[in-house]
């Protein structure tokens, strides 16, 4: 099977870890299925990183180790042509879904923790040992985040990079597993992005979705940490999540399933959590609801999580979420969500948020990388089904949204420091 060619400035020679058995090897996917090359056979890509970043990031940086930089340039031919024509692809319909893009970033690690210097290949598949612990023990994570066009059409904003490094960090730490420090996370996403730049939706047309995965790929038998792992980080261009884009999702509450356990990885972004809630989830949409709203295992009468998304109620102007206590995922949007809703003069609390206040609810929104802010127009509750709205944003979701949006987009001045600029 012809293979696609990898420019010839990358090292094909990416495995720079120490050789073991059975060693994992990533190769470029077949052109047979996909043409892989830039959209000008005379164009290259040149990837250069500015000096200054957010304050969060630099504070985060400055107060641990030294790390090792990750640089990467791409170029086929002389010529100095960057490559920033937009995709040809329908804008205005590309939905939540996967469309392979140009390139992938990919950099090994050894049980040690000593990670090569990572590369860039052409987007495509990726072959590992059949006893790869992420195969057979489910020894890994991933992140998401989003990277925005602004109004200019050249600039390209990250949202808050640093926040999935770090809690990258913190699943790898409870899954046994090294990780890239916050640097090499944050630059490489960097690269990631301007790499495949032509693929960022136009203002207003959706965002470039950034997948970083964190793997077990090295052979093991039996149970116990792999001895090799891979970071790869590849993007797809989306538009809104749930079919309903952003009108009102309708929710179902599961009582007999359940996302978490105290003591489990609930906290953390591990692949197993997202499988786990595929059955519920196939039987609630072969229903007509959108998604399932999980409940607490023991007395099952407390919100945990959405499938892929946290969840708020609003009453009286109060706003309040399930507290972080090891069973619901840390989101990112979630955080942001809390912070621009006190800038914004709101009360928000963190406690355990019971069923019978969901149902006596004035509003309902989830949030979450993929979704943003997503109003819920209904949860059905043991055959009760309550509305909220009138098939729209409610009053305080709408303009939590608008704001956050507007931050992630660029069209107000960022006094949080949350977003990165790449142009």
């Amino acid at each position: 099977m012809e293979r696609a060619v990898i420019s010839p400035s990358l090292n094909q020679n990416y495995l720079l870890c120490p050789s073991r058995a059975f060693s994992t090897r990533l190769h470029s996917f077949s052109s047979s299925t996909r043409n892989l090359s830039p959209p000008s056979s005379s164009s290259s890509i040149k990837l250069q990183h500015s000096s200054s970043s957010s304050s969060v990031l630099s504070s985060v940086i400055n107060g641990g180790a030294s790390f090792t930089r990750c640089n990467a340039v791409l170029s086929n031919s002389s010529s100095s042509t960057e490559v920033s024509e937009l995709a040809d692809i329908d804008w205005d319909n590309i939905g939540f879904g996967l469309k392979p893009t140009d390139y992938m970033y990919v950099m090994k690690c050894n049980i040690d923790g000593e990670f090569s210097k990572g590369e860039l290949q052409r987007f495509g598949n990726i072959e590992v040992s059949p006893s790869a612990g992420v195969l057979n023990y489910g020894q890994g994570l991933f992140e998401g985040l989003k990277a925005y066009r602004k109004e200019d059409g050249n600039n390209i904003l990250l949202f808050r990079p640093e926040e999935n490094a770090n809690r990258m960090r913190n699943g790898a730490e409870r899954m046994c597993m090294p990780a890239p420090s916050i640097e090499q996370f944050v630059e490489a996403v960097k690269e990631t992005v301007l790499a495949n730049k032509r693929w960022v939706p136009p203002p207003g047309k959706g965002s470039l979705y950034v997948r970083p995965l964190l793997m077990g790929t090295g052979a093991v038998l039996g149970l116990a940490p792999a001895p090799e792992y891979t970071f790869i980080i590849y993007v797809s261009p989306v538009g809104n999540y749930f079919k309903e884009g952003v009108a009102p999702i309708n929710l179902i509450v599961e009582n007999d399933f359940h996302r978490a356990t105290p003591g489990g990885t609930g906290g953390v972004k591990t692949i197993g959590n997202y499988a786990a809630v595929l059955k519920a989830q196939s039987i609630a949409k072969a229903k007509g609801y959108s998604d399932v709203l999980y409940l607490d295992c023991v007395y099952k009468r407390f919100l945990e999580e959405v499938s892929s998304c946290n969840i708020f109620i609003v009453k009286d102007n109060v706003i309040a979420t399930p507290e972080i206590k090891g069973t619901i995922l840390p989101g990112i949007t979630r955080k942001s969500i809390i912070d621009v809703a006190r800038t914004q003069g709101f009360q928000v609390e963190e406690r355990n948020v019971t069923v019978d206040e969901l149902l006596e609810a004035d509003e309902v929104f989830c949030t979450g990388t993929a979704v943003v802010v997503s109003p819920v127009g209904s949860v059905t509750y043991k055959g009760k089904r309550v509305s909220y709205g009138e098939g729209t944003f409610g009053t305080v979701s709408k303009q939590l949204y608008t704001v956050l949006t507007s931050l992630q987009m660029g069209l107000i001045e960022d006094n949080m420091n949350w977003t990165v600029n790449l142009s």
